[in-house]
Parts: C-alpha cells; structure tokens; sequence
C-alpha cells in the first residue's frame, strides 16, 4: 500500500512538472508536442489555442495560420477548434533519416497586435521497417591454407529505425566450420564477422552456404536475412595484410574534386601472382561509393563530388585488399570532414505590418523574420542588425527569430516611406553576410488640420452686380494626404438684414470659389462680414476657418428726389426735381424723425448761428471805426480833463455846462487833425434862469447851428 502511495505520489510530482513546463515554455511562445509517424493527414497534434491561452473567434480575428516557410509544410492549424493537425503523412526515417531524435519546427504567426509563436514536433519511430542487408546473395572466397582463427567481415544490415526498433543482433545458421562474431563500436553499432574455426579442404567441400539474419527488438520483432556463398580455393598460404587497422583522415568540406584523401598500403608474403594485390571498396553504400574512388593498384582514395559538411559529417568506409590467389583482408577508413564558412545567412521574412499606420504605438512589432545558416559553430553564429538613424529597433524573441519594433513615434508628413535594410553576418572569418530590404509605407492619419493660403480675405464688388458673380476664391491645403488631405468648403451660419448669409453668398465646395447669389445694393448693405470653413475629409473631421471682408461699392444709380413740397401739391403740380429721400418714401412725406430732417435742421442750425455771428462782428468792427472818426485819439485825451460837473445829463445825453471854444485844425489826415481847448475861453452856456423868450426848442436849427 505503501509502495503505491510513493509511486502514485511520483507521478502526480512528474505530472506536475510536465504541466509546469508546458506552461513557461508557452508563455514564451514555444511549443511541444509528439506524434507518431506515419499518422494519416488530419490526425491531432496539439491544442494550440488551448496551450497558447487563445480564444476561437481571437484565433480568427487575428488571422492565425502556420507561417510557410518555403520548406514541405507537415502541419496546418485548425481555425474551428484550434488544434494543430498533420497536412500529410509523415515517415520519420525519410524526414530524419539516421538522426536519432526527430523533430520537425513550425511557427504560428498571429497578426493585430503580430506576433509569432515557434513550437516543435517529436516525430516518434515505429518499428514500421525491418532489417535489410545490401545484397541478398554475396560470395567469399577463402583459402583452403587459411588458419582457424581468421575472421572475414560480412556485410552490415541496416534498420532505419531508431532506439529498440533498430537492428539489435545478427544470427548466422549452423556451420562446422564457421561461427558467428558479433562486434560493437565505441558509437554502439553492431557488425558481423565471420570467424573460422576449422580447417578447410577444398577436396572434401568446396563450397559452404550460410544464412545470416539480422534482428530488431520492436514489436512486433521484424528481421532481414542474406545468404553467404563461401568458396575454398586452392594454394595461396598467405592473404595481403594492411599497414594499419585503421586510417584516419581529417578534410576541409570546401576540399576541390579530384583532390587525394589517403593512400592505403597492404603487403602479401608470397611471391609471383599470388604476391599482387588489388585494392577495392568493400561493401559501401552506394551513395559514397559516387563520393570517393579507389585506385585498385596504388590504393589511392580520391574526391569524386564536393563534399557538405551540412549532409555528411562523418564517413566511415571498408577498403579491401586482395591477392591472385584470392585471399583478402579489410581495413577501415575514417573520414571527418570540417565545416567551411561557405554558407550565406539567409533571412526569411516571415511577416510585414505594411502600412504603417502614422500613430502607430511605440514597440508595435513591424515585421518578423528568421534567419539561418548552413554552417556550423561560429560559422553558423547570426548576427542581426539594422540602421540607428531609423525609428525602429530589432528584437531577438528566439532562437534566430527576430521582430522589428517601432522605437520612435512616426510622422507620415516628414518621412512617408522607408526602406530598412536587415543585414545578417555570421561569425565565420572572414564572415559572409546577408542583407534584405523592408518597404514599409507609412498610412496616413487625420492629424493636421486645412491651414488658408491668408487669414483675412478682403474684395470689393459693385452693387447691382449679376446674381452669381465670382467674389474671390480662397484655398486651403492640408498635409494629409489622400481622404484626409481632400478640403470641402462651407460657410459659416449667419443673419444679414434678418435673412440667411447663404442667401447673400455661397463658397463652392470643391474649390473655394465665392459667389454672390443676388444683386446687392450698396444702400440696403453696404459691407458682408462672413468666415468661411474649410473641412477635410477625415474621421473626425478636422477644419480650419479664415475671415471674408465684401465691401460694396457704390454706384450711381439713384436720381436726386424732392420730398417737400410733394409732387401735385401748390401750383398744379408744377414741381420736380431730384429725390432726396428713399426709394421708400411716400410722395409729398416729410422725414420726420429721420434721419434726413435732423441733418437738414443741424445744418441750418449752423449756418445761421455763422452767419450771425459774422454780422455781430461786422457791426462791432463799424461801430469802433465810426468812433474813431467822431472823436479822434487826441480830443479823446483832451476830453479827459474836463469835470463831469460841467455836464448835464439828460436821458444818458451829456451836455456842456460851460462853453468853450477851442481851434480845430484838420488835415487831409484824420490822424493829424487837432482839437485845442482853451483855458480862457470857457463859461457857462445854462444860465441859472433861463429868459422869457427861451421857450424854443433845446435843440438848434440847423442855420443857427451854421452860424
């Protein structure tokens, strides 16, 4: 009971770690799975959209699919249930041939937001192929001399399945004379030798038939077999011996046709025909027996095609040595080739994100790619780079899969294309290198508002124009481009005189040309201040507005108007003349309260207060040169000294209480003329009582005042 909690408790901690490295390995992007070979198409490998934690609908929205490669495509992805399925039927041993783990990669590229997910397949062997030998009948001569002890190589089979489902034994039927020796390598690969244990006599038997069989361990167990011919020949004591067991040699893979490999040397103790020895390939396969060449009398190996380190690392070949008389012996060759810097980094763009929309988030993956090379070791180390000046940068996710990212925000109106250049170079030396272009195009976003060619427009129209005259055109541009860069013009809503602006004028919509659509008065308006918007065709909508100054020029187009007296009114009739007032106005109404009175009033106003004043000055400016001419400067002075006593005033007239006679001289010049008084001469012209006969008038006549 014990024992089976410890195991149960086992395999839950086993089940758990599978499950918790099937988890990170899917968090980053890697996913594993097995199979066996040769499963027929559509059969289930794996629950992607499960193990990658994807919804369904997600699986098809963003376009999952397995990333062709150019190579033979063994898997598709199902996108109605998200399992991974075989497109073909698969057969290990001709995919991997004597690779001993098989696993076949894929890559699932996802797009919005893309990324790319690599997963691998173990294809599991099956014991689907027996052993087989080369040849189904194969002969051996041997001396009738020949010791026991003597061991002849036979020819290997060959099981293409791997682990317990390869060749695992040889069994050769019942002999007398021989016995089976099975060896195994230091790589573990068994070979049959044939051992004698009893001398021969041609005399008695001259021939031997065996049956060897090779066997595998699968199961069921399968199993191959050949027949051996062994001829006993007669004479020669000795066989050809090798210099050595075993040849080593070490080869460039770039080594030039026709170049030597080695040269294999045996002797043979006896003397004459049975002294010549003849040199062969024994028992290669066939595909490197077209790869080297032996010459049977020096025993020189020679290139026959280019070797590739990528296809065969390794060649292990049998040379033989045989004499006239027909005894041989074997000895091994062993090739290593080394890896030559001759392959090229291939990149492989797996997926564009081609165009790039301008407002694109940085670290939006761009493109993703793969790169590989051929070689080996450093020859086969990648390096991946592209140009600093660029606003991208590249991402390593795995293994050689490279994401390119935006490091930079973009901007379509400076830059609306690029070419970025991926260069690969391995670490060979010299290193070869690689490079591919990426076209990505930047897609435009509505981002820049129509700008007008001036903010204030301004035109003059004159009135009574025709309905439909071009005013101006106004433009606008916007950087966009496309949809976005497409400008419409309108105008902006407004009253004129209590109507609709659209009712005045109206902006073409594609062309920016202004028209007015009536016949406008310079005495209704006299000026149209108006915005119009240019719009672009993004979404939204972005605009721009510049301001429309139309003033209206006058013309002579009214005649002068009389508004009083009205027209038929007075004499008949008889007046005409010029209007003054509006085309509105009644015949024979005053404007009262208008405007026009007031201004005639104003201006009459005016006039007279002028004119008035003008009089007023005039006046005072005779009233002074008149006084000037009564009474010059130098009798005013004189005047002066007189008493006010010796005036009498009457109603403001002032008269003289005394006489006085002065001397008046006068010139042609008033200015010169003088008045002199004199002290003596004065009395008094009102006596105290007047005289009975001075009841006459108080003012003389005119005789009386000549004498």
């Amino acid at each position: 009971m014990c024992a089976a909690g410890r195991r149960w408790g086992r395999r839950q901690r086993a089940l758990l770690w599978a499950v918790l490295l099937a988890a990170w390995e899917a968090a980053w992007g890697q996913l594993r799975y097995s199979v066996p070979e040769e499963m027929p198409k559509g059969s289930f490998v794996g629950d992607v959209a499960n193990d990658l934690g994807l919804q369904l609908p997600a699986l098809i929205e963003r376009d999952a699919h397995v990333f062709d490669t150019g190579r033979t495509r063994y898997f598709f992805l199902d996108l109605e249930n998200g399992h991974l399925s075989m497109m073909e039927q698969v057969d290990r041993e001709k995919i991997c041939a004597a690779i001993a783990k098989c696993v076949l990669s894929f890559e699932i590229l996802v797009k919005r937001p893309m990324n790319i997910y690599k997963g691998e397949v173990e294809i599991l062997d099956i014991n689907d192929n027996p052993p087989s030998f080369p040849e189904i009948r194969s002969v051996l001569e041997i001396s009738e001399n020949t010791a026991p002890g003597a061991h002849f190589p036979l020819g290997r089979a060959h099981d293409p399945d791997i682990g317990v489902n390869s060749l695992q034994n040889y069994e050769c039927s019942e002999s007398s004379y021989f016995t089976l020796d099975v060896k195994t390598r230091d790589d573990g690969v068994k070979y049959p030798e044939l051992l004698l244990v009893k001398s021969l006599d041609r005399e008695q038997e001259a021939a031997h038939n065996l049956i060897l069989t090779a066997t595998d361990n699968g199961s069921p167990m399968k199993s191959g077999s050949t027949t051996i011919q062994i001829i006993v020949l007669d004479g020669n004591d000795n066989a050809p011996e090798f210099t050595q067991s075993v040849y080593k040699v070490t080869l460039r893979e770039d080594a030039a046709v026709g170049s030597r490999v080695l040269k294999v040397t045996a002797t043979d103790r006896d003397e004459g025909p049975n002294a010549e020895v003849k040199y062969s390939f024994f028992k290669i396969p066939e595909k490197f027996d077209k790869t080297f060449k032996m010459d049977p009398e020096s025993g020189e190996i020679v290139i026959m095609e280019n070797l590739n380190f990528q296809e065969h690392e390794f060649y292990e070949l049998v040379v033989q040595a045989r004499d006239a008389g027909g005894l041989s012996s074997h000895s091994k060759v062993l090739i290593k080739v080394i890896d030559v810097n001759n392959y090229v980094p291939e990149i492989v763009i797996m997926s564009v994100f081609s165009p790039v929309p301008e407002d694109t988030p940085l670290g939006t993956v761009i493109a993703i790619f793969s790169v590989q090379d051929r070689d080996s070791g450093a020859n086969g180390e990648v390096q991946c780079s592209i140009s600093d000046s660029l606003p991208f940068r590249l991402e390593k996710s795995f293994d050689n899969y490279y994401r390119v990212v935006t490091a930079e925000l973009l901007d379509r109106e400076q830059v609306s294309e690029y070419k970025v250049t991926v260069r690969a170079a391995d670490g060979g030396s010299p290193a070869l290198q690689s490079s591919a272009v990426l076209a990505l195009r930047v897609l435009d976003v509505n981002d820049n508002a129509p700008v007008f060619a001036e903010e204030r427009y301004s035109a003059r129209l004159a009135e009574n124009n025709a309905a439909g005259a071009l005013v101006l055109r106004v433009l606008a541009t916007d950087a966009d481009a496309g949809q976005n860069a497409r400008v419409r013009y309108r105008l902006r809503e407004g009253r004129v005189r209590g109507a609709p602006l659209s009712s005045y004028v109206s902006v073409q919509a594609e062309t920016g040309a202004l028209y007015a659509l009536r016949s406008l008065d310079y005495e209704q308006v006299r000026e149209l201040q108006l915005w119009v918007v240019a719009e672009d065709g993004g979404a939204p909508a972005l605009s721009g507005n510049a301001s429309v100054r139309l003033l209206i020029a006058d013309e002579n187009d009214n005649a002068p108007r009389v508004l009083y007296p009205p027209a038929g009114a007075g004499s008949g009739g008889a007046w005409s003349g010029v209007e003054l007032a509006p085309r509105g106005s009644e015949a024979g109404a005053l404007p009262a309260g208008g405007l026009t009175r007031w201004l005639v009033l104003a201006v009459a106003a005016v006039s007279c207060l002028f004119l008035a004043f003008l009089l007023l000055l005039l006046a005072l400016r005779l009233r002074r040169w008149r006084r000037r001419q009564l009474l010059p400067p130098a009798a005013a002075a004189a005047l002066r000294g007189v008493p006010v006593s010796h005036f009498v005033g009457i109603d403001g007239v002032r008269a003289f209480l005394h006489s006085y006679s002065h001397d008046v001289s006068l010139t042609a010049d008033s200015r010169k003329s003088h008045l002199r008084f004199s002290r003596d001469s004065c009395c008094d012209t009102l006596q105290a009582r007047p005289p009975d006969e001075a009841s006459g008038d108080l003012v003389p006549s005119g005789e009386e005042v000549a004498e």
